[in-house]
């Protein structure tokens, strides 16, 4: 089970430990974002820091309809338990949790400043 809660600026938050190349980890703030269809998304300066291994680039369409283009990394994430490995897009945004790493999971959230939010496996 994964716990977070809702922000005073109605963003869904979870926290999550996120591995480097060379096992550093770091405990990093996220928020669930239902139109990702992505893993994760990170700052360059933390891929940096990680030193993530860069694997590719993608595109995808925003939601103002313009095309973007971006770097994948190689990142590993601690999630229910589990390390994953998993791609991680470079997006200069706070962290963004996506539907590919919510998906098989039920997601309940008391959508009230402090509310809570609980991600289970289904």
């Amino acid at each position: 089970m994964i716990v977070g809660e809702v922000s005073a600026d109605r963003e869904a938050v979870i926290r999550l430990q996120v591995t480097g190349s060379s096992g550093q980890v770091l405990n990093i703030e996220a928020i669930l974002d239902t139109g990702f269809t992505g893993y994760l998304t990170l700052p360059s300066a933390i891929i940096a820091s990680l030193g993530l291994p860069w694997l590719s680039q993608g595109q995808a369409t925003m939601a103002n309809g313009c095309l973007e283009t971006f770097d994948i990394y190689a990142g590993e994430v601690m999630w229910d338990g589990t390390a994953l490995r998993i791609a991680t897009e470079e997006a200069d945004t706070q962290p963004l949790v996506g539907m590919s790493l919510i998906y098989g999971y039920s997601l309940a959230m008391d959508a009230v400043d402090g509310g809570s939010i609980v991600l289970e496996r289904t």
